[in-house]
């Protein structure tokens, strides 16, 4: 199912989006989908690390070079 969203957005932005369009080949539909997307997945991916902060330095686990060696 897909869903029509229409947005207003600042001069500066809307220019900036126009020429990052004409600049890589991207329509701009597509470049706004993608910036969507990673937001969301930047919003959930804090959520997590933020709900699991306490429980990762219990288990000695601070910074993102202790938790790469966790799981490597």
């Amino acid at each position: 199912m897909r869903t029509v969203l229409s947005i207003s957005l600042p001069g500066k932005i809307a220019s900036e989006l126009d020429a990052c369009a004409k600049s890589t080949g991207r329509n701009k539909s597509d470049i706004v989908k993608e910036s969507i997307s990673q937001y969301l997945w930047e919003t959930k991916y804090k959520a997590v690390r933020k709900s699991l902060g306490a429980k990762a330095k219990k288990a000695g686990l601070v910074t993102d070079e202790d938790i790469f060696r966790a799981v490597s």
